[in-house]
């Protein structure tokens, strides 16, 4: 927030929007980019004869009100339509769907019924809005319900997007006046709070209600007279509602930036680590194919199964590499302590070895498709149907010099092995994609029954019985009884060797770490949070995350979830959204516990911590966090270890004259964006604890969206956006969040954001990190690119992987 240095500071202030690179907070979800205002005070609204139609609100000692001045009549600022309904060719689209023909004075014509005209308009889902909006254009008449013709829509849609703001907000005042008396009184502004609220799906109980309700009136109604008349209410709309977009996009900026880099180089730098690692690989996995291939090409065998056999194997000894490989990306433990290392961190990709993990498990598809179709389809066949002069001369030794039919082959003890792995391979490889793992809708009602998170976790484990057909293939080979050639054991011994011990170490370290829990709390959006005694010698850096295990509900699973504790918190903290089966169960045995009075809660044991790509925001003076839902939690960590750290640098500073030794961020910003209303209530108190930080040391800037709510400036959300304005300039604290940090409504323009940031910190290299679903991460991945392509400014992007 800023001050403008031509407001008066004495008896009263005006608060006036800045949009200048140290404003603290963007307001609306349709600009994503405008400042917020914190009230200093509040009082009731004082209007005089000479007032122009646009007066500010002002606010002084005895009170004060918002004040911002200079809004134009912007189309956008008070919206009845949606964007896809503003054309009146989709109206007349969708009145055609609905009407029917009906008789009357002027002949036959097509109506609709009264009580389809939100449909018409386009508020399908909020019919009950439109429905009040229909009365208030007809005035409230007895006749009101009647059936609508095609030229009363048309001038009602004409009333609706009239251009002429005071039109629209006129409109809105009928809306709001029940009885259409010309005035506004308490009980009729708490019923259309009342109605407004389940429209935005916002838990606004009735006492709530009355007092938003008392708190318009004590602002507008200053002679008491117990109503408000259109004057009033106009000019608190004009003062309270979003002016819409005033961000520029940088493509209007060029002058004032620096040279942009070049796309090629832009993606060189964000993918160069993954680039020369896959690179590596397959550089590795050819090399080795070709060798094995050149090898077989001068073997007596050559003669009877031909380039079939140089090809199976060749295979072969990628598959051998790929099956010893496969194992180090889920090593966690190794992984942990390596990425320690800042030299190792800064050439190779720690935050994708769940994704290199998966990379490699393709290479063993096509390894196996390769090998053991080479080896069916072709190698086998030959064997059995070769020439039997050749046989003697070439293999026969291999076979006891009797020349075996195509299903004596398949009986061997290579082959059965082998065939057994793939029986195994081709039950867990497909149970770990995407769709059966989350039990996705688009998969048959059969299948979702045998699939979800658990199936795959405990088909994944037939690696173990894998592994042991692996050894038993190789040692059985027919065409080699060299023991030198048997080389799988030595690709696959220190691997196998490493993730046993690892496993090992968990299943140690998780056998003493039952830890005592602190605190349960039960959260709307049936979300667990708890507090766990931390153990001894237990060291976690910011953006980390354990394992849980629960043995009442299963002695094998253990899940990942984020620590939401600080590193120099004395305890542990986690919180655990219900969005599978095992973290249903898991709720519900708290819940129960909690509602039976039980004094014991279930067992639960942890492992880790385990590093996460949200560690790597100390790599940046700069840091975007960007979290959906509870996707928030890898970065509440990070809160509280910055607040933490601004509160010893103060102290040192005080002290010894001297900052915190630790590195911050210079700036870091964090954007909530939620659908739930009763999710702020996760991290109230660390939200709080934030603002409160920030009154001295503006380093973390928070940004909450809340999308059940229409974007600021529709008239569904308008009385929102001005109790929402009104309440905090009285009492400092947001009405949806219930903590000082403000909400926007809607879904943020993560474009005019970037272009914001770009602008704000030219020739800066900003760390972008995310926690959520796959589609936005898509968004803001492609964004990184284009503005470190466009402008001066770098964004590099991680995204959350466990």
């Amino acid at each position: 927030m800023e001050i403008d240095d031509e407001a008066p500071l004495s008896d009263s202030v005006t608060i006036a929007i800045s949009l200048s690179p140290s404003s603290s907070s963007y307001s609306s979800s349709s600009s994503s980019c405008s400042a917020s205002v914190v009230p200093l005070s509040f009082s009731p609204l004082q209007q005089t004869a000479e007032s122009p139609p646009f007066r500010p609100l002002r606010m002084s000692e005895s009170g004060g009100m918002l004040s911002l001045a200079g809004w134009s009549h912007d189309g956008e600022r008070l919206r009845f339509l949606d964007a896809e309904g503003n054309e009146w060719g989709n109206v007349v689209n969708r009145f055609n769907q609905l009407a029917t023909v009906k008789g009357g004075r002027n002949g036959h014509q097509e109506v609709v019924k009264w009580s389809d005209f939100g449909s018409c308009i386009g508020m399908g889902e909020t019919a009950e809005f439109g429905k009040e909006v229909l009365r208030a254009m007809r005035g409230g008449r007895r006749d009101w319900k009647r059936d609508i013709t095609k030229s009363e829509l048309h001038s009602y849609w004409c009333r609706m997007t009239d251009p002429w703001l005071d039109s629209r907000i006129l409109l809105y005042f009928d809306l709001c006046d029940r009885n259409m008396d010309g005035r506004i009184d308490e009980r009729e502004m708490k019923q259309v709070i009342s109605l407004i609220s389940p429209i935005n799906k916002l838990a606004i109980k009735n006492k709530e209600a009355e007092e938003y309700a008392a708190l318009i009136m004590e602002a507008l109604d200053l002679q008491h007279r117990g109503y408000i008349q259109a004057s009033e209410f106009e000019a608190l709309c004009k003062a309270s509602l979003p002016k819409g977009s005033s961000t520029i996009s940088y493509q209007k900026n060029h002058g004032q930036q620096q040279e942009p880099i070049s796309k090629a180089e832009i993606l060189f730098r964000s993918y160069w680590r993954r680039t020369w690692i896959i690179g590596l690989w397959l550089t590795i996995c050819f090399a080795l194919f070709t060798w094995k291939f050149i090898q077989y090409s001068h073997r007596a065998a050559f003669q009877v199964m031909g380039y079939c056999l140089s090809t199976a194997k060749g295979a072969a000894e990628t598959l051998k590499f790929n099956m010893a490989l496969i194992l180090l990306p889920v090593c966690r433990n190794t992984i942990t302590w390596l990425r320690n290392n800042p030299g190792l961190n800064s050439v190779i990709p720690f935050n994708d070895n769940i994704n290199f993990h998966k990379v490699i498990a393709g290479g063993i598809v096509i390894g196996i498709i390769l090998h053991g179709g080479t080896h069916l389809a072709c190698d086998f066949p030959r064997i059995s149907g070769s020439d039997r002069s050749v046989f003697r001369q070439t293999i026969a030794a291999n076979f006891g010099y009797q020349q075996p039919s195509y299903f004596q082959i398949l009986s061997t003890t290579e082959v059965a092995s082998g065939i057994a792995m793939v029986v195994l391979m081709m039950i867990a490889f497909p149970l770990a994609t995407k769709w059966p793992r989350r039990q996705s809708p688009s998969l048959p009602k059969s299948v979702r029954k045998v699939t979800g998170y658990n199936t795959f976790w405990y088909s994944h484990h037939l690696f173990v019985p894998v592994y042991a057909l692996l050894i038993v293939h190789s040692m059985f080979l027919f065409l080699t009884d060299n023991l030198v050639e048997k080389t799988t054991w030595m690709y696959i011994a220190i691997p196998v060797l490493l993730y046993a011990g690892e496993r090992i170490t968990r299943a140690i370290r998780s056998g003493f770490s039952e830890v005592e829990i602190l605190k349960v709390s039960l959260y709307p959006g049936k979300v667990l949070s708890l507090k766990l005694q931390k153990p001894k010698g237990f060291r976690h850096k910011s953006g980390m995350y354990i394992f849980i295990q629960c043995p009442q509900i299963s002695p094998f699973e253990w899940h990942p979830f984020s620590l939401t504790c600080g590193p120099e918190d004395d305890y542990l903290s986690v919180h655990i959204k219900t969005l599978g089966d095992w973290s249903c169960q898991l709720y519900s045995l708290f819940e129960e516990a909690i509602l039976t009075g039980l004094k014991q809660y279930p067992k639960i044991y942890i492992d880790g911590p385990y590093g996460a790509s949200s560690q790597d925001h100390i790599k940046y003076d700069i840091v975007i966090m960007v979290g959906l839902g509870i996707g928030i939690t890898p970065f509440v960590s990070i809160l509280k270890d910055i607040a933490t750290r601004l509160k010893k640098s103060s102290i040192n500073h005080a002290a010894c004259g001297e900052g915190s030794l630790e590195k911050i961020p210079l700036k870091a910003y964090l954007y909530w964006v939620t659908r739930e209303q009763s999710s702020f209530n996760w991290f109230t108190d660390v939200m709080k604890e934030i603002a409160d930080t920030n009154q001295k040391q503006a380093v973390v800037e928070v940004f909450n969206f809340l999308t059940s709510v229409y974007q600021e400036g529709d008239a569904r959300s308008a009385l929102i956006t001005i109790i929402q304005s009104l309440y905090q300039a009285k009492y400092g604290i947001d009405i949806v969040s219930r903590t000082p940090l403000h909400t926007q409504f809607g879904r943020p323009n993560w474009f005019n954001i970037f272009s914001k940031l770009a602008r704000r910190h030219r020739g800066a290299r900003i760390g972008v990190f995310y926690c959520g679903p796959m589609t936005l991460a898509r968004e803001l991945e492609k964004l990184c690119t284009k503005f470190s392509t466009k402008t001066s400014t770098i964004f590099v992007f991680h995204k959350e992987n466990y």
